[in-house]
């Protein structure tokens, strides 16, 4: 069950060991996109991925390369905590939810074993430690050596920041040597 997705582990080691700055691991169609029958498709997928990107990590830390190298398992939206298509257990899924949700982070910077931030009584949005897309980008960014502030793109003719103007910080509480600065 796991072969596909632990070649793509495998491969993704690979091409870190060679020196390629940036790999993104996929696993075929959309099957954490579950609106529908997520009882039946969730458990796959995870018997899937869930060996293999352990694998990942602790074979990027016996190389000596998880220190440089950033992993992130994640997505770009969360899920809501409830189950749509009228609680038909045959049918139920999750929306998105972009208010709380989770990802999971190792090596490149970030400190290990812990959680951060937490939602509210009914897991429908962050509460406490808040973390934003761009808070997390500006981490990424400052994790790679780069300022966020001075990133810059042009998108119709005009000049805009990385973060379009929006407030980021870098979330130090996650970090294992925060920025001095």
């Amino acid at each position: 069950a796991t072969r596909e997705y632990g070649t793509r582990c495998l491969i993704a080691r690979r091409l870190v060991e060679r020196g390629v700055r940036f790999v993104q691991l996929f696993h075929s169609g959309q099957p954490w996109d579950n609106h529908s029958n997520i009882r039946g498709a969730l458990p796959s997928v995870c018997q899937k991925t869930d060996k293999p990107s352990s694998a990942l990590v602790k074979d990027l830390k016996q190389r000596g390369l998880l220190d440089s190298t950033v992993v992130h398992w994640g997505g770009e939206i969360g899920r809501l905590p409830v189950t749509e298509n009228h609680g038909d257990p045959k049918t139920a899924g999750r929306d998105h939810n972009g208010q709380g949700f989770s990802m999971w982070v190792a090596g490149g910077g970030f400190r290990g074993g812990m959680t951060y931030g937490e939602t509210d009584e009914f897991g429908h949005r962050a509460v406490v430690d808040k973390v934003t897309p761009n808070d997390y980008q500006s981490t990424l960014l400052y994790l790679f050596g780069l300022d966020p502030k001075q990133l810059y793109y042009i998108h119709n003719g005009q000049v805009k920041e990385i973060t379009n103007g929006r407030e980021s910080r870098i979330v130090n509480e996650i970090l294992h040597r925060p920025p001095t600065v």
